[in-house]
């Protein structure tokens, strides 16, 4: 029995599609969510197999509730505040979940003789690279947090290999580069820029938008997570990435671009404290050890990305 957290959130959500449509896994599949701002209960794939408990992962008797009730072996744990603006300006919500919450779902899973604890995370953990120097974060990279969403994910990475190296709970760690494709809050830039587009609204971008970012694909990423899993593999953590680096700016026109849209819908706003320059992925680890790739281009994700926006909007 597989437990999914965050399942209402954007990419526990695909996860869950993904997971009926190409996976053909017959486990039960237990999905827990706090059903916060971010989160939509409409797009999971309920049935009797996908089954939904609301579970706010912060508080232990909620947790320990799911874990009595249902036989986990196996965690899939999304559930995490992210939205780094949100961050800076109240920082509690993301410990209380990101850090706590963790802790909560290490600890039962532990006293439940789960078989394996995947953790998903994030590349902002490690900081940020400088604009046009061809490093990438590798696995080895020291972390480095630079807002208190990447030190909150930073903290839960190491209570997990913490809960592996003093208790034995077998683990996976995987750290994804930013994510893009359908059911992403509008918080996000993606999905912000389409629907601000959509109704002729200006869309303002940190420092004119010159920050780099390695963009993949949901379902890439769902692939990359289930091929971990197939392989069987534990204790261990790899890099996720679309080896897809663009800017910000660069990224806005294009969906301009893609909806016809003027390019004076960009504006400019102040700087952000802590925002990063750059994220670049090394995910030769995953390839090497599993096979996997990322295949889906991007101007075709962006595409298909806009196209589930727009059909939501009209």
């Amino acid at each position: 029995m597989f437990l999914v957290t965050g399942g209402a959130g954007f990419i526990g959500s695909n996860f869950l599609h993904y997971l009926k449509k190409y996976t053909g896994v017959d486990d039960q599949v237990v999905i827990i969510d706090n059903l916060s701002y971010a989160a939509d209960e409409k797009y999971m794939p309920l049935n009797d197999q996908f089954v939904f408990e609301y579970c706010d992962i912060s508080r232990e008797d909620n947790v320990n509730y799911i874990f009595d009730k249902y036989n986990i072996k196996k965690v899939f744990h999304f559930a995490a505040e992210s939205h780094v603006d949100n961050s800076i300006t109240n920082y509690r919500p993301f410990l209380e979940a990101n850090v706590i919450g963790t802790i909560n779902l290490l600890n039962a899973s532990l006293r439940h003789n789960v078989e394996k604890f995947h953790h998903i995370s994030t590349d902002e953990v490690y900081g940020s690279l400088e604009y046009y120097d061809k490093v990438l974060f590798k696995e080895t990279t020291p972390y480095d947090p630079r807002n208190p969403y990447s030190a909150s994910k930073a903290a839960s990475d190491h209570f997990v290999k913490t809960w592996h190296n003093t208790y034995g709970l077998p683990y996976i760690i995987t750290n994804c580069s930013n994510n893009y494709g359908p059911h992403q809050h509008l918080e996000k830039l993606i999905p912000k820029v389409i629907f601000n587009a959509f109704r002729n609204k200006i869309t303002y971008m940190h420092q004119g938008g010159h920050q780099v970012r390695d963009w993949l694909y949901v379902y890439d990423h769902c692939s990359a997570i289930w091929k971990l899993e197939e392989k069987n593999i534990i204790n261990d953590h790899f890099n996720v990435g679309g080896s897809c680096e663009k800017r910000n700016i660069d990224v806005t026109i294009m969906i301009l671009d893609m909806l016809k849209k003027p390019h004076d819908l960009v504006g400019i706003s102040n700087e952000r404290p802590g925002i990063d320059k750059r994220y670049g992925m090394d995910h030769s680890k995953i390839t090497q050890r599993t096979g996997w790739n990322p295949t889906t281009d991007f101007e075709v994700g962006l595409r298909a990305t806009i196209t589930w926006y727009l059909e939501k909007l009209v």
